[in-house]
């Protein structure tokens, strides 16, 4: 069964910038119709980003025009660029397939000044 390892969270000011990383290892992440959600404290998981087989996206509005999916094929990753973070941003990141399967850990975005 497919499983998600992500990546790249950290601590970061409002304004500042990070990149997600999305890995399944032996599973090709080419294939699949590629997610990434977020659940901040106290909330529901949210829907963040979609990156359609085609290559075309959809995002959330509170994301739009700040954040940015992707996938890098050769290596088998796929990517959330997020820039000018706010402090509402602060949740742990997903990644799944569409449908999702089982949830990975997740990894920690925290914006603080």
């Amino acid at each position: 069964q497919v499983q998600f390892v992500e990546s790249g969270g950290g601590l970061v000011q409002p304004g500042g910038s990070l990149r997600l990383s999305c890995a399944a290892p032996g599973s090709n992440v080419s294939s699949y119709i590629m997610d990434w959600y977020r659940q901040a404290p106290g909330k529901q998981r949210e829907f963040v980003a979609r990156l359609w087989s085609s290559g075309t996206t959809t995002y959330a509005d509170s994301v739009k025009g700040r954040f940015t999916i992707s996938r890098d094929n050769a290596k088998n990753i796929v990517y959330l660029q997020m820039h000018i973070l706010k402090i509402e941003d602060t949740a742990v990141y997903y990644c799944n397939k569409w449908p999702s399967v089982q949830w990975g850990q997740g990894t920690q975005v925290n914006v603080t000044s």
